[in-house]
């Protein structure tokens, strides 16, 4: 007999746990696992994804912080359904989801905390406390999202620890000649990407100081900033204000990034903090080394001179002189770009991810 399963999260835009939880619930075996999804907020463009796989899906169009119509019309939607289990993803998901679980009676919850949300203030946290109390399970991508959260009042052995899952890059369907032109940039032409949404967590600003250094001992670096978010225009003024226009570009949202990724000589991650980065396992299983800062989270992914590069918050020095030895050193750029796309493989696949919720959902259920 199959077991109901319900995944509510906020949207289903094209970012970090929506990706995990797309992948998630096409990949789960269907004669074991009636799954369905719940988007509060709105829908987005992974909604083609799941309505491929013939995963139904219900939006409850949650407007403001405190919607208690949307709670409403949630609560009923799993009344409704009667999943076995539901699993939320998110602040707000984990909030409105388990509340209106536990309203309806479902005996299995779980809850997904994704980053290490230094955002969240006391009340915030107080509700993370009061909910996991009535929460069976909850999932962290990484031992730093787990440690975080402990930290915060959270029991240890509440935490389940699943790391995300990259499928396979596909090769390039544009030749490099052809992207620089697209791009308007010189044939010769090196290129550093950096993908995510530009908000004060990724401190895009250090990329940006990063390749005026870079501009300053060689002339061929161009860094494509490939995201939108609150920090757009103010990131676009600092730019210009550094005099590197041509050096910076800022691509916004773009969903061919995967055609990009192959293109990249390096990927960076300038974080402050992460839960574990799609963006860095997608470089990586593209074959990319990356440079990056040393956080909890991408601490899991990349391995110092084996796969990449990690260098302390805020070491925009560190940072240059890495990507400057690999873009001199192509051997020692294919050689760790190798290294990351085997690691990613072994470690970090999808079905890799997907066997790991499995034998969670048979354990609870």
């Amino acid at each position: 007999m199959t077991k109901r399963i319900l995944h509510i999260i906020p949207s289903l835009d094209r970012a970090g746990a929506e990706k995990q939880m797309s992948l998630l619930v096409r990949g789960l075996p269907r004669e074991e696992f009636d799954v369905h999804v719940c988007a509060l907020t709105r829908g987005g463009p992974l909604q083609a994804d799941l309505a491929q796989a013939g995963v139904p899906l219900t939006i409850i169009g949650k407007q403001w912080r405190l919607d208690p119509w949307a709670f409403w019309r949630l609560r009923r939607h799993v009344a409704r359904l009667r999943p076995d289990l539901v699993q939320t993803w998110l602040f707000a998901a984990n909030a409105y989801g388990r509340a209106a679980g536990l309203s309806c009676g479902v005996k299995h919850l779980l809850a997904g905390e994704r980053c290490v949300d230094h955002w969240k203030g006391d009340l915030e946290l107080m509700i993370d406390r009061c909910l996991a109390r009535r929460t069976e399970k909850i999932v962290a991508p990484s031992g730093g999202v787990r440690d975080y959260y402990v930290a915060e009042g959270l029991r240890a052995e509440q935490f389940v620890v699943i790391p995300n899952g990259v499928a396979p890059i596909p090769p390039s369907t544009l030749t490099r000649p052809q992207l620089l032109e697209q791009l308007g940039l010189p044939q010769g032409a090196r290129l550093v990407g950096l993908v995510g949404r530009l908000w004060l967590q990724k401190r895009v600003k250090d990329a940006i100081w990063t390749a005026d250094l870079l501009k300053v001992i060689r002339d061929d670096v161009h860094l494509l900033v490939i995201g939108n978010g609150p920090q757009r225009q103010r990131l676009s003024r600092f730019r210009d204000l550094c005099c590197i226009r041509d050096k910076v570009h800022f691509l916004g949202h773009r969903e061919d990034v995967l055609n990009l990724l192959p293109h990249f000589d390096v990927l960076w991650s300038t974080s402050m903090f992460e839960g574990q980065s799609n963006a860095i396992l997608e470089a990586m299983a593209a074959g990319v080394p990356v440079v990056a800062t040393d956080i909890p989270g991408t601490r899991d992914l990349v391995v110092p001179g084996e796969t990449g590069y990690l260098v302390p918050l805020g070491d925009r020095a560190g940072i240059t002189r890495y990507t400057n030895r690999l873009l001199d050193d192509p051997a020692l750029a294919a050689r760790l770009g190798q290294a990351a796309r085997q690691r990613v493989q072994s470690e970090f696949s999808v079905e890799k991810m997907i066997q790991g919720y499995v034998e969670l959902y048979r354990t609870i259920l």
